[in-house]
């Protein structure tokens, strides 16, 4: 068998579909599916089972692909090997980054990082969280940006930079004549949240464990970004929380309504992530050293407590 058939095995058992699979591989389907039978026969079992919809993959099959996945990798690595001999860093490289961390740190290292390394065609996708993981342990991205820990096994993760929760306070509310607040200052009921799925969210919620919330709220509102929540915070409709980098562009007049938290400060940790095998480790060794470059001005905090990015139940 070759490697090519292995990754054709592999697109099968991704999507769980022959015809999508050749259209993922470049390849006509029955070319797919004549390789795949050849290594079938070869091994003289079957890797999957064509009466079902969608196709599944048999008992020795999940097997085989797993240890096809491992082949697959070592092979890649070997490539790696030779670029990094030759010291030769460029290619394609595809990120991940969470949506509440890609309008602030994007515009802040990329250009640099595509000036010092032209030869590198970076793919930048904006993401959640579980789809990253996803797309990592699959193979479909080489590294992405997130909060964590994930306690993923097969992922590693390098931190970045802590950035603390900044608390958004209209001019009507209770707590806006502090000068810093505690967690106890919250409200999780008149909290306005981003909606499900965002990482900052399930931190927030993560933050607020230990109050209790009244459950007849008059209404419930979920935004997918921050400017809407800013806007409907101003109408008096609620507070929110904002990660620090998003509030350095504020306007001034909005500045004024941003409390801290005392020390030690609620944070999120955003890491640099990347699976374990490693795969051009050059081009992520050169990305988290622009990153770490760029950061180092604009946000060192150091007493904070790390809020989990993992939703509890």
């Amino acid at each position: 068998m070759t490697i090519t058939q292995l990754r054709y095995v592999l697109a099968v058992a991704e999507h769980r579909n022959f015809t999508l699979a050749a259209e993922k591989c470049f390849v006509t389907q029955p070319t797919l599916s004549m390789q795949i039978q050849k290594v079938e026969e070869e091994l003289s079992i079957q890797i999957f089972d064509r009466t079902k919809k969608p196709i599944q993959m048999t008992e020795i099959g999940q097997k085989i692909v797993n240890q096809a996945k491992n082949i697959v990798n070592e092979a890649n690595r070997i490539l790696d090997i030779v670029e990094q001999q030759k010291g030769f860093i460029g290619g394609e490289f595809r990120l991940g980054i969470i949506p509440t961390v890609m309008p602030t740190l994007l515009p802040m290292f990329l250009k640099n990082f595509i000036k010092k390394y032209p030869k590198v065609n970076l793919i930048i996708e904006e993401l959640n969280t579980d789809e990253i993981i996803l797309r990592l342990n699959n193979g479909h991205l080489d590294a992405a940006i997130a909060a964590t820990p994930l306690e993923e096994e097969k992922i590693k993760e390098v931190v970045l930079y802590y950035e603390p929760f900044v608390a958004y306070i209209p001019e009507t509310h209770k707590s806006f004549p502090k000068d810093e607040i505690e967690i106890d200052d919250l409200d999780l009921n008149e909290m306005l949240l981003l909606q499900d799925g965002h990482c900052f969210r399930d931190g927030i919620l993560n933050l607020c464990k230990n109050i209790n919330a009244n459950e007849k709220n008059q209404f419930q509102i979920e935004s997918g970004s921050f400017e809407t929540l800013i806007k409907l915070a101003d109408e008096g409709l609620g507070t929110t929380l904002l990660p620090y980098l998003h509030t350095l562009d504020l306007k001034e007049k909005d500045k004024l309504k941003l409390r801290h938290f005392k020390e030690p400060k609620p944070a999120r940790e955003v890491s640099l992530i990347y699976p374990k095998n490693e795969l051009k480790i050059q081009i992520i060794d050169a990305l988290r050293t622009i990153i770490a470059g760029v950061v180092k001005g604009a946000i060192v905090f150091q007493n904070v407590e790390i809020i989990s990015p993992i939703q509890k139940k």
